[in-house]
C-alpha cells in the first residue's frame, strides 16, 4: 500500500491542496486563486467548472507530479453548505449559491418557518434556518428561476461535484446535509421525507455517507485528467470548516476549533446532537460524533476592508493597532458588513463604526475591526455554551493566527488560552488524513498535529474588555433598525 496521500480545499477565494505521507508529513503544497462573484446585493456565487472543478484537477496534477510513489486516497473539502443545480450528467445549471453570506433566500427563510413552525424545525433540526440554510435556497431558485429547477437533477456541493466528476458517485456527507435545514435531522442522521418532497419535489437526493467513508474510485477519464491512478479511492469529504477543525486534532468532545480566516467560525464536538436555536446543529464527521457551530460573515475579510481603505499594507496596520490600546481608546465596531450568521442571523444587519471623534487614527479603527472579530467570536461561544456544549480546550487556526496581535485580542476578550498548531495548513491538511482514513492506513482515532505555542489572555484587560462587551451586545439592538431600513435602500 503507498504511503502517500492528496487533502484539497476549495475556498471562497483560492483553492489549497498538499501531497502527504501518512505519519502527516508535508512533502508539497499548492495553491490555485479564483474568484468568487457578487452580481448583487446579497448575493455571493462561484462558476463550479472555472473554480471547483478547473482548481481541483490543476492542483491534482501538479501535486502527483511531485509524488514519488503512488497516491493512496484523495479527499475534497470545500465551502458550504452550497447549493449547485445540475443536471443528470452533473453539469451545473446555473451558478452555485454560496453558504451564509448569500442572503437572498430571507423571504424563503420566513414563508418555510412559518409553513412547518419555528418550534417543529428546532425539533427535528437542532436549530433554525438562516442564511447558511440550503433548503430556502433550494426553495428560492423553484420560485425564481423555474426553468432551471425543471431541468435540475443533481444537488451538488463544492466537494461533492468534484467527487461525482472523478469518481460517478452522486454522495453527500452527514455532516453538509445537516446543515441543509430543514432536509435533514442530526437526531436521525437521515433526510426528512416529508420536508424534502414539499421543497425538493421529485429531485434524487445523494447518497448519505461518514466523511471517512470511500465514496468511489477514480475512473479512467478522470485518471487521464488529474494524473492519478485509476481506482484510487475517494473519500466523502465534508464542508472546510470540519476538516480544518480535524486538521488540528478537534475530534473529542469538548474541543473547540476557532478558524480565523475570511470569515470566523467556531467548531465544538459533542457527543450528541444539541438543540441550538442560533447555532448549526451539526452531523459529525465520522459514525456516532456530533457538533455545535457557528460562523460570523465578515471578519479577515473586514481587516483586508480597512487595508483598502486606508491603503495600508497588514504589517504597517498591526504596528498602528498595537500603538492604540485596548478598547481602540473607546472606539467599537459592530463586525456586520456581510449581514451576520451566528448567533444573530440577520442578513440585514450592517456594520457600525460607534464612538469616532477627531483623534482616532487608523490604528485605532483598525484595532477595533480586531475588537470587533473578539467580541462577535465571544457572543458567538457563549451561545454555544448556552446550548449546551461544554468547552474544555481551543485551538485556533488559519492565516489570523500568524500574527500576534490578533490572536491575543482574542483572547483577551474571550478570556481563554488558545493553542497554536504547528501545522498551520487548513482544511486540506484535515482532508489528506481524511484521505488516509478511506484508503485503510491509518483509523479513525489519529492525530497528526501538536501545538507549537499557547496565547493566554492578558488579566490586565479583563475590565475594560468586559466593559466593552456589555456595550457590543447593546449595540446591535439600538441600532438594528436602522441598518435594516438602509440595507433596504442598499438592495434597491
Amino acid at each position: 500500500m503507498s504511503d502517500l496521500v492528496i487533502g484539497i480545499d476549495i475556498g471562497t477565494g483560492s483553492t489549497k491542496g498538499v501531497l502527504s505521507d501518512t505519519d502527516g508529513n508535508v512533502i508539497h503544497s499548492e495553491v490555485v486563486r479564483h474568484e468568487t462573484s457578487f452580481p448583487r446585493p446579497g448575493w455571493a456565487e462561484h462558476d463550479p467548472d472555472d473554480t471547483w472543478w478547473k482548481d481541483v484537477v490543476e492542483i491534482c496534477r501538479r501535486l502527483t507530479a511531485r509524488a514519488k510513489g503512488d497516491v493512496a486516497g484523495l479527499c475534497i473539502s470545500g465551502i458550504g453548505p452550497v447549493f449547485l443545480a445540475a443536471d443528470e450528467r452533473g453539469q451545473g445549471l446555473r451558478p452555485a449559491i454560496l453558504y451564509g453570506v448569500d442572503t437572498r433566500s430571507a423571504k424563503e427563510i420566513d414563508e418555510l418557518t412559518e409553513r412547518y413552525g419555528s418550534d417543529k424545525i428546532l425539533e427535528v433540526c437542532g436549530n433554525h434556518m438562516t442564511s447558511q440554510s440550503v433548503g430556502p435556497k433550494i426553495e428560492w431558485l423553484t420560485r425564481n428561476e423555474p426553468d432551471v429547477w425543471a431541468r435540475t437533477k443533481r444537488f451538488l456541493m463544492a466537494h461533492t461535484y468534484c467527487i461525482f466528476h472523478l469518481t460517478g458517485e452522486y454522495v453527500l456527507d452527514h455532516l453538509s446535509a445537516s446543515m441543509c435545514e430543514p432536509l435533514y435531522s442530526p437526531f436521525t442522521n437521515d433526510w426528512v421525507d416529508e420536508w424534502v418532497e414539499d421543497i425538493c419535489g421529485d429531485l434524487p437526493m445523494p447518497r448519505l455517507m461518514w466523511s471517512n467513508e470511500v465514496a468511489g474510485r477514480i475512473t479512467d477519464n478522470a485518471a487521464r485528467i488529474t494524473g492519478l491512478r485509476p481506482g484510487t479511492p475517494v473519500a466523502v469529504g465534508t464542508i472546510d470548516a470540519f476538516s480544518e477543525a480535524l486538521s488540528v486534532g478537534v475530534s473529542q468532545p469538548g474541543q473547540v476549533m476557532l478558524m480565523y480566516g475570511s470569515t470566523m467560525v467556531a467548531v465544538q464536538i459533542s457527543d450528541k446532537p444539541l438543540i441550538a436555536p442560533s447555532l448549526w446543529s451539526n452531523a459529525g464527521l465520522f459514525e456516532g460524533t456530533s457538533n455545535v457551530s457557528g460562523g460570523m460573515s465578515t471578519t479577515g475579510s473586514l481587516t483586508t476592508w480597512v487595508a483598502e481603505l486606508s491603503g495600508r499594507n497588514y504589517d504597517e496596520l498591526t504596528q498602528l493597532a498595537g500603538e492604540s490600546s485596548p478598547g481602540a481608546r473607546g472606539l467599537l465596531m459592530l463586525p456586520y458588513f456581510s449581514g451576520e450568521r451566528s448567533p444573530i442571523a440577520d442578513p440585514n444587519a450592517r456594520g457600525v463604526l460607534a464612538g469616532l471623534n477627531l483623534t482616532h487614527s487608523y490604528g485605532d479603527i483598525y484595532r477595533s475591526a480586531l475588537e470587533a472579530t473578539g467580541y462577535g467570536s465571544r457572543h458567538l461561544l457563549d451561545s454555544i455554551k448556552d446550548s449546551g456544549g461544554a468547552a474544555s480546550e481551543y485551538w485556533a487556526v488559519g492565516g489570523g493566527t500568524t500574527g500576534g496581535l490578533w490572536p491575543q485580542i482574542m483572547s483577551d476578550i474571550i478570556g481563554i488560552k488558545q493553542y497554536i498548531p504547528k501545522v498551520t495548513i487548513g482544511a486540506s491538511y484535515g482532508d489528506a488524513l481524511l484521505a488516509s482514513m478511506a484508503a485503510g492506513v491509518v483509523d479513525v482515532n489519529t492525530t497528526w498535529n501538536s501545538a507549537e505555542r499557547e496565547v493566554e489572555p492578558n488579566p490586565d484587560n479583563l475590565d475594560i474588555y468586559g466593559e466593552m462587551y456589555k456595550i457590543y451586545l447593546d449595540l446591535y439592538p439600538a441600532t438594528a433598525d436602522v441598518s435594516h431600513r438602509l440595507a433596504d435602500i442598499q438592495a434597491r
